[in-house]
């Protein structure tokens, strides 16, 4: 997953990212999510006292929506994937479809999520739009100090950590032979943060010019609504992809080929650990479909 995701795209991606980035606790964490969305937004601009009673009533509709209507799909889609555990190996071209059904879904509760979000940004002060982008630089100073350090070693040694860290959690312990083969496929993908940090910083000033634009001329909704549809659409393919066409295009490729390794060296064992992991969150996922 990239290092960083666009404000309005990372805040509705957070009800996806329970169940892609290793949560333990999904039914409290997902319980807890619209309480959660609600705090991370005000931490980028501080809402307004006018503002928080509809901001938060436009996340719990929000939530109330994909609880009913696309937890099930998502149970759905993690039950294809058990299926595929069970069968046995795993190729790289199942795991890129396995991108393409997030991403689908992703487009889904963003483009489900664009009138609020219109609702958002035009209510946004100058003071919220500058808050934003002081919390940008914020996050920038943080990512630079982890991830632009060091040489070229240091850094494969610390996206591989990273990637081991996810693959314990599914499948357990791997031994040094297993890890050997994962660290291979780890180091064949190409290594630019610098090119996520240029993607980084020209998805945040779009974002701020485009808040600034609807701030100054107040459109109407609808044309908000357009205006964050496109933003996303474009961040969805990255918003440097035209002069960095082979990175991207390698990164998700080297991506799908080391997960199908991951996948066919974990013994039957290992296996059978990621199948119950993916049996609690289908069932957490189904449970909560089904709270009223």
């Amino acid at each position: 997953m990239r290092p960083d995701r666009a404000f309005f795209e990372r805040a509705v991606l957070f009800l996806l990212a329970m169940l892609l980035a290793g949560c333990s606790a999904l039914r409290l964490g997902y319980a807890n999510g619209d309480t959660f969305v609600y705090w991370w937004l005000n931490g980028y601009v501080d809402f307004e006292d006018e503002q928080k009673p509809w901001v938060k009533a436009h996340i719990d509709r929000l939530f109330d929506w994909h609880r009913t209507t696309q937890l099930p799909d998502y149970a759905q889609l993690l039950e294809q994937v058990q299926q595929r555990l069970q069968r046995g190996q795993t190729a790289p071209d199942e795991v890129r479809a396995d991108f393409n059904a997030v991403r689908k879904r992703a487009a889904l509760v963003l483009d489900k999520a664009a009138p609020e979000l219109a609702d958002l940004a035009l209510s946004l002060q100058p003071q919220q739009i500058a808050n934003l982008e002081k919390k940008f630089s914020s996050n920038n100073d943080k990512y630079r100090k982890e991830y632009l350090r060091g040489n070229i070693d240091d850094r494969q040694q610390l996206r591989f950590k990273k990637v081991m860290k996810q693959a314990e959690y599914w499948f357990g312990d791997f031994s040094q032979e297993q890890e050997a083969s994962i660290r291979k496929m780890s180091d064949a993908r190409p290594l630019d943060y610098e090119i996520w940090m240029a993607e980084r910083l020209r998805r945040q000033q779009e974002m701020l010019q485009m808040l600034r634009k609807i701030q100054a001329e107040k459109p109407p909704r609808e044309t908000v609504s357009r205006m964050i549809r496109e933003f996303v659409a474009r961040s969805f393919e990255n918003f440097t992809y035209a002069e960095n066409k082979a990175f991207f295009d390698d990164s998700t490729d080297g991506m799908a080929r080391m997960i199908a390794t991951i996948v066919n060296v974990a013994t039957p064992e290992q296996k059978a650990h990621a199948i119950k992991r993916l049996q609690k969150w289908i069932e957490d996922c189904h449970a909560l479909a089904g709270k009223a």
